[in-house]
């Protein structure tokens, strides 16, 4: 079974702030950031949001991904989310992984 890799953005609100992430089980990982099991950033700023996510065909095209997003501007990323997700809604509850 091929392993699936994922990038991801998570928000703390509509237009708030953002964290850029990389996985192999992003229902598992949201949950951990839902939840406060993750120390750090997204816990002290309350970033639990899915708002963004894309599926990578490995981990190093995932990690090339993540990268490149993490040193993108602020406006990109919003309109990255915006063209996606225009309502910001968080799609955890959508994912069917």
């Amino acid at each position: 079974m091929k392993e699936n890799f994922y990038v991801y953005i998570l928000s703390s609100k509509r237009r708030g702030t953002l964290y850029v992430g990389v996985t192999s089980n992003l229902p598992k990982r949201v949950y951990e950031h839902k939840n406060g099991l993750v120390q750090g950033f997204t816990k002290k700023y309350g970033v639990r949001r899915l708002v963004y996510y894309e599926v990578a065909k490995n981990a190093e095209t995932a990690l090339t991904r993540e990268k490149q997003i993490k040193k993108w501007n602020r406006v990109w990323k919003l309109r990255l989310i915006e063209e996606h997700n225009p309502e910001w809604a968080d799609l955890y509850d959508r994912l069917t992984i």
